[in-house]
Formats: structure tokens, C-alpha cells, sequence
């Protein structure tokens, strides 16, 4: 028995309107990234840094040889790339560690059913060029805050081209404790905070692996961004990631914008020899707090370790400190260094930085060096 035309029409039809839907929702999914969720942005963790540069082209294929560790990675499963923010494991309890394998730390243990394994692969990934004396920008799309953020690096001597990482390679370089969203620079989209870090020795290709514990629940995120130290001391860019996919033209073929240097620059004279100098600016502010760092340079001679002083006049206290020791006496603060950033060659440099409640202010702090 034949089908009569109208039927065989309005079953085309269904099936048409069926196939449309279905193209409709995988582009969906495909083409937005996630809304609730965040990453270091800056240097650009392996799978934001992919999106940047290919969202819009992903499928072409010169990617394979201009930027091939990318190509895997998106051959493997584009949404690591459109889900940028959503590296993330649930439960981990801070056994980061116990969680997550050596060898499987860029793809956070493997999370998400394997959506970010190609991450983990061993080879050449696009650096970004970072002084020793750096900071990293998160940007935090659902304003979730932090209970900290860690900030590691890998050791002078490990090769990024050909080992696999795990944790053994890391050293802890910054650090920041409990910061509420309400905290962190508003932009569109979301927010974001700098975290700084201190690396010296390092030279040439490395790892910055950020652990984000966010403070809505027991969410951990775990981002590798490939650097590359000896482009002096950066500043991320203050402007937030889209918040949408990019449209669907060619990627445009000037370069990604340069980061800015700090606003304050380290004195340009060496202190003496046995001597140390140190430079505060404020970093970010407030209604009723504010964010600052100290450099801390060495003099005409290597030091075995510092301090550093200044008087607040208008009340100031410091709640949360990173890269040293701070402690109040009454308008007097005190700064030391800790284990891993006391020791500074001649001229050297090393940061650390805080929170505090109050209005900035910017105190002339002195340094006083062990040698």
C-alpha cells in the first residue's frame, strides 16, 4: 500500500522539524560556555587560552600545525574549550592531593567524565610571558568568592615539553585566604581578583597551577597556564572575559593585547650593600577595606631574610596577609618574610601582599635585612 502524498509530506516535515531542534540544542550546547563558574584568565589557563584563539574558527585546520597541542585538545572534546570555567571536582575536602593523580592535575583528576583530558597532554602549549615577580587575574562569572586560592609554579629544571606533572614539581608561590566576592573588582559578567606570586630562579618554559576552593560549597578548581618567565613583571588586564560565545568570523589577526606593567614601579636604586628597600601601593579598594602589596628588594648583596614596618594613622587592620608574616602592634606593622621568599640574591625582588579593613592608605614602610 502506498502512502498517500499529504501524509508523506507532513511526515518529512516532522522529521525535519525534529532535526532542526536537535542541531538547534547541540549548538546550544556547543556554543555557550558556562555561566556559573570561573578561571584564571590571565596568564590564560590551557583551555580559556584555546577559546580565545580559536573560538571562533575551531574548525580550521591550520590549527594543527599553528597551535597543534590545542588541535588535540579540541579534537578530543570542544566543550573543554566552550566550558573554560567549569574545571572543577565536588567533595574534595582540601585533599587535593589524595584527590587528584600525578600526571592528571591540568584535567583536575579527570573530572567531568574526561571532558578536560587532553588537557594533561605533555607538549608544546602557548606560553605566556611573566616576570618572577607576577600576579594572576581570576574571573569569577558567578561571584562565588573564595575560601583561597593557591597559586604554585613548577621548580627550576622541569621540563614542561616532556614530563608530565605532579605534584612533587610544584612550589607554592602565592597564596590568598578567605575573600568574598564583595571583595573582588566588579566587572561584566562577574568578578575578579589579582593574586600575586613570587618565582625567582625561574627562567624559561614552566606551569602556574591555581587551585580556586570557592566558597558556595565544596567546589575545587585546578588550572595549568603555561608561562614562560623573563618577560618582566605583568599586570592582568582589568577588562572581564566574554560572557558569550564569539561569533562565528574568522578570529582577527592582530595579537591578543600586552599586559600592563604595575602602576608603582620598585625603586630604580639599588639599596646598599646588606641593605633591603621596600615599595607599597594599593591594589585594589573598597567601601570600607582595601587591597595592597609590598616589593621587597635587596640590596647591592645577597640577604638571608627581611622585615618591613610602617604605622597606619587612620585605624587600618589587616585581616588576611600572603607571602609573609604580618603582625599589629597597635598602628605598627610588621612584616616578615617566610621560608621560601627570605633569601634574595643582590637586587633581587619579592612581593607580598593583604587585605585590610578601613580606607587606603599608603604608609612609607622601612626594610630591615638579615645577612
Amino acid at each position: 500500500m502506498s502512502t498517500p502524498p499529504r501524509r508523506r509530506t507532513l511526515v518529512a516535515t516532522a522529521f525535519l522539524a525534529v532535526g532542526t531542534l536537535v542541531a538547534a540544542l547541540l549548538t546550544t550546547v556547543l556554543a555557550s560556555p558556562a555561566s556559573a563558574h570561573g578561571s584564571v584568565v590571565d596568564p590564560a589557563s590551557r583551555n580559556y587560552g584555546c577559546w580565545q584563539r580559536w573560538g571562533s574558527d575551531f574548525q580550521n585546520p591550520a590549527m594543527a600545525t599553528q597551535d597543534p597541542m590545542c588541535w588535540q585538545a579540541w579534537q578530543a572534546d570542544p566543550n573543554a574549550m566552550w566550558n573554560w570555567n567549569g574545571l572543577f571536582r565536588e567533595g574534595v575536602a582540601g585533599n587535593h592531593q589524595a584527590a587528584i593523580p600525578d600526571g592528571q592535575l591540568c584535567s583536575g583528576g579527570r573530572t567531568q567524565s574526561g571532558r578536560y583530558n587532553a588537557l594533561d597532554t605533555v607538549g608544546a602549549w602557548k606560553t605566556t610571558s611573566i616576570g618572577n615577580n607576577f600576579r594572576i587575574k581570576f574571573f569569577d562569572q558567578a561571584s562565588h568568592g573564595a575560601d583561597y586560592i593557591r597559586v604554585y609554579v613548577t621548580k627550576q629544571g622541569f621540563n614542561a615539553l616532556t614530563k608530565p606533572l605532579a605534584w612533587s614539581d610544584l612550589e607554592l608561590v602565592g597564596q590568598i585566604g578567605n575573600t568574598p566576592a564583595a571583595k573582588w573588582t566588579p566587572e561584566t559578567g562577574g568578578v575578579s581578583i589579582q593574586v600575586p606570586g613570587n618565582a625567582p630562579g625561574r627562567t624559561g618554559r614552566h606551569i602556574v597551577y591555581t587551585i580556586w576552593q570557592a566558597s558556595h560549597m565544596d567546589q575545587s578548581y585546578y588550572i595549568c597556564s603555561d608561562v614562560d618567565f623573563g618577560g618582566g613583571s605583568t599586570t592582568p588586564p582589568t577588562t572581564a572575559p566574554p560572557t558569550t560565545a564569539p561569533p562565528t568570523t574568522a578570529p582577527p589577526t592582530t595579537a591578543p593585547p600586552t599586559t600592563a606593567p604595575p602602576t608603582t614601579a620598585p625603586p630604580t636604586t639599588r639599596p646598599p650593600a646588606g641593605a633591603c628597600s621596600a615599595v607599597y601601593r594599593i591594589t585594589n579598594s573598597w567601601t570600607g577595606g582595601f587591597q595592597a602589596e609590598v616589593t621587597v628588594t635587596a640590596g647591592a648583596s645577597a640577604i638571608k631574610g627581611w622585615t618591613v614596618t610602617w604605622t597606619y594613622t587612620g585605624g587600618q587592620q589587616i585581616s588576611q596577609s600572603w607571602n609573609a608574616t604580618v603582625t599589629s602592634s597597635g598602628s605598627t606593622v610588621t612584616a616578615k618574610n617566610v621560608d621560601y621568599n627570605g633569601s634574595l640574591a643582590a637586587g633581587a625582588q619579592t612581593t607580598f601582599g593583604f587585605l585590610a579593613s578601613g580606607n587606603s592608605a599608603t604608609p612609607t614602610p622601612t626594610c630591615t635585612a638579615t645577612v
